[in-house]
């Protein structure tokens, strides 16, 4: 009987594991189908990215380090000190998200800014404001993400993958993102168009004691060193080989609090993607269905699997890196799974307002629709 009770426990363990990392489950799912097709050997090692795995990880620890710290939300914290009207407040939560993500990823943009949004709100007595606000926070985060190689795994990925510069990355990206803007803008007028609000008390400002500012200079200087790799004047080698140890001494939770998962699933998906090339037939299929089609197909598939897992799927069937580019990244609009990240949103919100989750998904559902369609429209017109 007790046995019987450990073997449930333990079943439950992994179906929950599995509804928290779909997208994990799924990557490694594929990667030990392909390899009954593709037996394992040492050229397995040769499918990862190590230049990207790495530099995703000294990125990913540098911006767990600065989130614990509160340097985000001080900076939210500072700015909000400083708003009169309530569209002052929105501007203020749905750009900070569009801005910072571009530097901090969506991820960390979200986490961040999307409770901060709700503790704002409560105490400007707007609750009423808050799926709309929430919402364009998340379309900021993930339009916002696009302009720069680090603002999303997805970028990061395809840009050591393409080789390109930075700016030819930022030329291929910025209309977009200056769209987006125009669109933010346009979205936070229409939602606070009449909307007034009462003199309130803002979040207090964290104390910074002296251990919080070295921390935080050291984590800025790690966070430079990135950027060093990313500009391709630093090895990746030698900033992951600064980063881990200097974590590791300094502040060890943060070692703890990684998402891990990710790693693990681009690892998945490079084994399936490098498999799935070297079976002829079903990589001429791909490139073949590609072939034209790179916008459509990787907005579509996005649209299933979520734009991280389409770009590594999707690259290496197609030498319009570009066009796939924009895809994955204009993919994240849609549906919920479009963007992992929108889960985060979601998750917040849901925590907060646990009657109100199906209200959230008819507003997020049209919105992101609406935005996903003007820049569908506006790609096939213009490019």
């Amino acid at each position: 009987m007790e046995l019987t009770h450990i073997l449930q426990k333990q079943i439950k363990k992994i179906i929950d594991f599995i509804k928290a990392e779909v997208v994990l489950t799924v990557a490694v799912f594929l990667a030990v189908v392909s390899m009954f097709f593709v037996a394992p050997s040492a050229a397995y090692a040769g499918y990862m990215n190590w230049h990207v795995l790495s530099l995703l990880l000294c990125l990913m620890l540098v911006m767990e380090g600065l989130k614990q710290l509160g340097v985000f939300s001080t900076i939210a914290a500072v700015l909000m000190r400083k708003v009169k009207a309530f569209s002052q407040v929105v501007f203020i939560l749905v750009f900070l998200c569009f801005f910072s993500s571009m530097f901090i990823t969506n991820d960390v943009a979200l986490i961040t800014f999307v409770p901060f949004a709700v503790e704002v709100l409560k105490m400007a007595g707007k609750e009423k404001k808050m799926i709309a606000v929430i919402v364009l926070q998340t379309i900021a985060a993930n339009l916002g993400s696009m302009l720069t190689p680090i603002g999303n795994p997805q970028n990061l990925y395809l840009y050591s993958y393409a080789g390109f510069t930075l700016l030819r990355f930022l030329g291929i990206m910025a209309p977009a993102c200056l769209v987006s803007f125009l669109l933010l803008f346009v979205s936070c007028l229409w939602i606070t168009k009449g909307e007034t609000m009462d003199d309130i008390s803002f979040p207090a400002i964290r104390y910074w004691t002296k251990k919080r500012i070295v921390l935080t200079a050291l984590y800025v200087i790690l966070f430079f060193i990135s950027i060093l790799v990313v500009a391709d004047v630093f090895s990746f080698k030698a900033a992951l080989a600064i980063t881990l140890p200097v974590v590791f001494f300094v502040d060890r939770k943060t070692l703890r609090s990684v998402d891990y998962c990710l790693l693990l699933t681009f690892c998945g998906f490079f084994v399936f993607v490098g498999n799935m090339g070297n079976i002829q037939s079903i990589a001429s299929l791909l490139e073949g269905w590609m072939q034209g089609r790179e916008f459509l197909v990787s907005v579509l598939t996005s649209q299933v699997i979520s734009n991280v897992p389409a770009a590594l799927l999707l690259s290496g069937f197609t030498k319009d890196i570009p066009a796939l580019l924009l895809g994955v990244n204009i993919g994240g609009l849609g549906t919920l799974i479009a963007s992992m990240a929108s889960l985060i949103s979601y998750k917040a919100f849901a925590k907060a307002y646990p009657k109100q989750k199906g209200r959230y998904m008819v507003y997020f559902s049209v919105m992101n629709l609406a935005y996903l369609a003007v820049f569908v429209f506006g790609y096939f017109l213009f490019y």
